[in-house]
């Protein structure tokens, strides 16, 4: 199924970086020593380039994190918070950059309110909106360049069955042995029935040939009716999002503003 099971929000402390693999991460001084670090904790290939561009996205959340001052607990989590948005996004092919949104901030929030066992009070509101802030500025500004590199693509699978003539399946694409297997039938039907004066015309088409063209004239105005759904969907995602952001960014300007400079402007 291309569409996922809905994921529930969880505390996440210690899930993916453990209290010994943040001693190791801090202990490290460059670049390269906290990418080493990162990857034998999170077990990733660093030679791979699917996992190289984790390691970078991982490395990002942790520098981030020291940038914020902050601790083993709370650099943590916001790794493991990243990876269970990653998993959400890359867990179907299909745009969730809505459903993804959501989720992360349902994360976000099992760690800013004490209620154990459900949520902990492990990031303040001020920190909170520093997470969503650079979350916004960096995932889910590549969100459709994670969603091509990571997810499968979608192949289309098409069998056609003909009535009267048993052991005869054409697939879309086909294999080799299934197309000689499939021509060694039409030739028995056409020499069995006498189609064409019982011969068959190996000059002509191959039965794939038509078929193909046939899928490609079938369904290329359907790819472009899905096409013109998907990027409508998608700008409709956008702006909600783009809405949302606008609103957390409005909330955090009012609470940089002085209150004296509040009221002298009220007044």
């Amino acid at each position: 199924s291309l569409q996922p099971r809905p994921l529930k929000p969880r505390v996440l402390l210690w899930a993916d970086l453990s209290y010994a693999d943040m001693e190791e991460v801090e202990a490290a001084q460059t670049t390269e020593e906290l990418q080493r670090a990162l990857g034998r904790a999170l077990a990733l290939q660093l030679s791979r380039p699917s996992d190289s561009i984790l390691a970078d996205m991982y490395l990002y959340a942790v520098l981030f994190c020291r940038e914020r001052q902050f601790n083993r607990e709370q650099t943590s989590v916001l790794v493991s918070i990243v990876r269970a948005l990653h998993l959400a996004n890359t867990g179907t092919p299909l745009n969730n950059m809505e459903y993804c949104f959501n989720y992360f901030t349902e994360l976000v929030l099992c760690h800013c309110v004490r209620r154990p066992p459900f949520s902990i009070d492990l990031f303040s509101p001020e920190q909170a909106t520093q997470i969503t802030e650079y979350l916004v500025n960096t995932y889910f500004r590549h969100y459709a360049l994670y969603k091509y590199t990571f997810t499968p693509q979608v192949r289309l699978d098409l069998s056609l069955t003909y009535c009267g003539m048993p052991g005869l399946t054409l697939r879309w694409p086909g294999t080799d042995e299934e197309k000689e297997t499939a021509t060694e039938v039409l030739e028995s039907t056409a020499h069995d029935e006498e189609i064409k004066d019982t011969e068959v015309d190996h000059t002509g088409p191959t039965p794939w040939a038509e078929l193909s063209q046939i899928v490609q004239r079938e369904l290329s105005s359907e790819v472009r009716r899905v096409q013109t759904v998907l990027e409508q969907q998608l700008r409709e995602s956008t702006q909600r999002l783009d809405s949302r952001l606008s609103s957390v960014e409005t909330r955090r300007d009012k609470k940089k503003t002085p209150l004296s400079k509040r009221k002298t402007n009220e007044n």
